[in-house]
């Protein structure tokens, strides 16, 4: 299905599934972009973290078991 026909059947959709459409496609492409963010910072972050032990200190705890204190 070219473009063209995507938008053509959309135009045929009533104004509120239009509506729902829309929002769908904002949404999904917020969430590639905040994925594509995401992916972007942790590569320039990982030879910051293979190199310097201070970020990955607490690393060690985490099999320890945990409890919290009242």
């Amino acid at each position: 299905m070219q473009t063209i026909d995507i938008i053509d059947e959309i135009k045929r959709l009533p104004i509120q599934k239009r509506y729902l459409v829309l929002e769908e496609i904002i949404k999904s492409i917020k969430n590639e972009e905040g994925y594509k963010q995401m992916e972007f910072a942790a590569n320039e972050l990982q030879e910051e973290y293979k190199k310097n032990t201070e970020l990955t200190e607490f690393v060690s705890l985490d099999f320890e078991d945990f409890y919290e204190t009242r």
